[in-house]
């Protein structure tokens, strides 16, 4: 027992001695010198606080980028922007004014400022360190990238205070109302991508005050803010030179008809009762102008297996093709296409009027118009991707492009980037882009080119409701704004998911024809000309 007790004593001292040492080599934490501009910000609570290493955490100064440049006079005269994203990833801005010297800084240049002693305040609704002489700025490198930053205005306006002092591009922006062939950037203009409506300001000095205004563009600059009556903080996007803007297109791409909603599994059957909705931009004689919808299934068991080597051609199982030959539709008007049981919600519901009902074919017993093998279902239940997409006239081969397109989910083999590249080409819409806009170069016509679905940036889709549960009958509503006199999206498609009725009430058909899609038909007055036969609900 001694022994176990002499043993004991020793190995405790073995171990508070090995304590003891690994404490006496610990050398400590340092605190780095540098605030990333993320806490920075944070340390302001709304009024004027003097910078200090007891309230910087110990830090004395900043270490950014500069993204400012004043060479095209249109950036609050002497502020100095700089940013980092050294806190959580997450990118933020700060305005130092100092005078003439911040012209003397371009974007990419690496600079180190000692902010000791500086005032944290807003100054004409921008958060700016005040007192800092050009002394305490020392450019430490040059030429650092500054990696482009994409930012929707409807997340800008949710939270304007987050991107403030930031370089950022609004992407696919136009105009509203639609630029006339002498106006010009100078002022506030209203600038639209799709998402929601910001303010473009341009002083009236700047050197590119009176460059034209582009039909649809990228417009990058740098985000201040103003502060309302109520407090409340107002963005306006500043471009800093004329090379900020890069055309897109200098002309609208209307598509003739819109995809605004459909069914993939209505309750009961789904052979020959899959439809299809769509809303016209104008108006159409498909006897005149004929078009097609394709439908594509990517379900496990359609063949052909593999990437679609003929794209929405390739025929089969995967894609079933309606020809649009007869009927007609008015401007904003509804109609369907799908198989030939024409109701809402499979048997025994409410029938869609003929008349709405541009093509149908009993797709469990025949064949689809030119390619598409007979199948029990058009639309995908299972955990694989569904696609719809409509094609002006009605040829459709591995290269034909498609006028509108939505995707339900990303499983299955839908893309390969090849050798040769093969898929199901898109559409310019509210959700892809046959160019990158952020990567689109006018001199080099394949950079940025990304024609197919999940290629690039294309990569959104809608998602299935719940597709563990069958059978109940869920109409995909997808509701948006789009906007014919400016020729674009002016909020995206969204998705409202629907259990549609069992009875055969006319009334129904309200349930999948109010709030979709909007038809925002007269930027200006918000009503169309000499129409009024448009329900209210799609006249914006």
């Amino acid at each position: 027992m001694k022994k176990i007790i002499i043993y004991s004593f020793v190995l405790i001292s073995i171990s508070v001695w090995m304590i003891g040492c690994k404490k006496q080599n610990y050398p400590g934490g340092e605190v780095s010198p540098y605030l990333p501009i993320f806490d920075l910000r944070g340390l302001y609570k709304g009024s004027d606080i003097t910078l200090s290493p007891e309230n910087m955490y110990g830090s004395s100064s900043i270490s950014a980028v500069v993204v400012s440049d004043h060479s095209g006079k249109n950036l609050p005269a002497g502020l100095l922007i700089v940013q980092d994203k050294k806190r959580l990833s997450q990118l933020r801005g700060i305005a130092i004014p100092i005078g003439a010297d911040a012209a003397k800084y371009v974007p990419g240049d690496s600079v180190v400022i000692n902010v000791t002693g500086g005032v944290l305040g807003r100054v004409d609704g921008i958060l700016q360190i005040k007192g800092i002489s050009p002394g305490a700025v020392n450019r430490v490198a040059q030429n650092k990238p500054i990696a482009k930053n994409r930012v929707p205005s409807s997340f800008i306006l949710a939270d304007p205070n987050k991107y403030e002092s930031t370089l950022l591009a609004i992407v696919k922006g136009g105009f509203n109302p639609l630029p006339t062939p002498t106006d010009v950037l100078s002022g506030n203009k209203t600038l639209n991508d799709g998402f929601a409506d910001i303010t473009l300001h341009t002083e009236a000095t700047a050197t590119f005050a009176n460059n034209p205004l582009q039909f649809s563009a990228n417009y990058y600059g740098i985000l201040f803010n103003k502060v309302s009556s109520t407090g409340t903080l107002i963005p306006e996007h500043r471009m800093r030179t004329a090379s900020d803007v890069i055309t897109l297109s200098s002309t609208p791409e209307i598509p003739d008809f819109i995809i605004s909603g459909w069914i993939p599994d209505p309750r009961g059957t789904n052979a020959n009762n899959n439809y299809i909705q769509f809303i016209a931009t104008r108006d159409i004689n498909f006897a005149v102008t004929p078009f097609s919808v394709v439908t594509t299934n990517n379900a496990g068991a359609s063949t052909p297996a593999g990437f679609p080597a003929n794209g929405w051609a390739t025929g089969g199982l995967r894609t079933y093709k309606f020809n649009l030959t007869t009927g007609s539709v008015r401007k904003g008007g509804y109609f369907y296409v799908g198989g030939t049981g024409r109701t809402i919600n499979s048997t025994g519901s409410t029938p869609i009027p003929t008349a709405q009902y541009i093509r149908g074919i009993n797709y469990s017993t025949t064949a689809g118009d030119g390619f598409g093998a007979i199948t029990n279902t058009l639309l995908a239940n299972s955990g694989n991707a569904y696609g719809i997409a409509a094609f002006r006239g009605t040829t459709v081969t591995a290269t034909t492009r498609p006028i509108d397109v939505v995707f339900v989910h990303n499983g299955g083999s839908l893309f390969t980037p090849g050798p040769p590249a093969q898929g199901y080409r898109i559409a310019n819409n509210d959700f892809y882009d046959v160019y990158d806009p952020l990567e689109v170069d006018p001199a080099d016509p394949n950079k940025g080119f990304q024609p197919f679905y999940l290629q690039g940036t294309n990569t959104i889709r809608f998602n299935y409701h719940d597709n563990s549960v069958a059978d109940l009958g869920w109409f995909y509503k997808a509701g948006g704004i789009y906007s014919v006199t400016l020729g674009k999206w002016v909020k995206a498609r969204d998705m409202k998911y629907i259990i549609l009725p069992k009875d055969n009430s006319p009334a129904n058909m309200s349930i999948i024809e109010d709030d979709n899609i909007v038809l925002r038909v007269n930027a200006a007055t918000g009503v169309e000309i000499g129409r009024d036969t448009i329900p209210p609900t799609r006249i914006r």
